[in-house]
């Protein structure tokens, strides 16, 4: 008969030999599970090494594409903007680099700039429409009528800006008096909605409005659909106009996406996407070019874009 001393040193050695297994189990699972991570680790790794190597030589390649651009760039645009007169108007979140850019190359193409014109953080601000309405209704040139469709901001102040900035597209004649156009650039500058130097903005043949990499920073979110319908106001107003901005302009509701968006903008005025690549200059300067001959196209590599330079096979 089995003793009670028995029976607990039985039941004793039951659990302590379940203990010894569950100890030595979860040390066999734990190395395995160590060894599984080890190796999904080491595979991650070559995985991020092999994408890093690639993206690498995708940035090898984009540089030696731009250094072929630069050095080819003069003879690509030479002639194109012969003897043709070019204003430059920026939006505040333009990049400096790509503005001077733009300027050499038209310089390139054997066109001049007239002035450049700076839009203020205000001049884009849905909150500030009231004052700059206000303030273009004040000082529109003796004889001239601004379009009846025209009256949100962008298209008032394209419109408006336009009589001053841009000749007549038949005439190449000045649309406004030198004085109406100081008057027009002062009484805007003094409302804060622009920047100018003194005595450096005469009337242009063309246009180029040069924005920067934002979809829409506004805040009140209509930043963009301003500067659309500001530079297609402009286009209206003279022989042509294109605007330019970055990648990020041609997304959401950036500038460029919204004139892409809209079939009335997007017949008149150009747009260029990749201002801030060489090969985006030369598409600039080209565009001006093709505009002065009745055409218009959507230039780059962003949402909408056509093709990739005036003169490219459709995308």
């Amino acid at each position: 008969m089995i003793s009670l001393r028995q029976h607990t040193i039985s039941l004793i050695a039951v659990f302590l030999a379940l203990a010894v297994g569950v100890v030595l189990g979860s040390g066999l699972l734990s190395g395995r599970v160590l060894s599984g991570l080890r190796d999904d680790r080491d595979d991650l790794q070559t995985e991020v090494n092999d994408l890093q190597s690639a993206n690498n030589a995708l940035g090898e390649q984009l540089n030696a594409a731009d250094g072929f651009d630069a050095a080819v760039a003069t003879r690509v645009v030479a002639g194109a903007l012969a003897d043709r007169t070019v204003v430059l108007v920026t939006t505040p979140d333009a990049d400096p680099a790509d503005v001077e850019g733009v300027q050499r190359t038209i310089a390139d193409a054997g066109g001049s700039v007239t002035g450049r014109v700076g839009l203020t953080e205000a001049f884009v601000s849905a909150a500030s429409g009231d004052d700059l309405r206000t303030r273009l209704t004040n000082v529109v040139p003796a004889g001239a009528q601004l379009r009846t469709g025209s009256v949100d901001q962008g298209s008032l102040a394209g419109d408006l800006l336009g009589t001053v900035l841009l000749l007549n597209a038949q005439t190449a004649q000045p649309q406004s008096t030198p004085e109406e156009l100081g008057l027009a650039l002062d009484t805007l500058r003094g409302g804060g909605f622009i920047t100018y130097d003194d005595g450096a903005v005469a009337p242009a043949q063309l246009a180029v409005v040069v924005s920067g990499q934002a979809a829409d920073s506004g805040e009140d979110g209509n930043r963009g659909a301003i500067v659309a319908r500001f530079a297609g106001a402009l286009d209206g107003r003279g022989a042509g106009t294109v605007l330019a901005g970055r990648a990020g302009s041609a997304e959401g509701s950036g500038p460029i996406a919204v004139v892409r968006s809209d079939s009335a903008l997007a017949a008149g005025t150009s747009t260029v996407d990749d201002v801030d690549r060489t090969s985006g200059r030369i598409t600039v300067a080209l565009a001006l070019g093709e505009q002065l001959a009745g055409g218009t196209g959507r230039y780059g590599t962003g949402p909408a874009a056509t093709a990739v330079t005036v003169g490219a096979t459709p995308s």
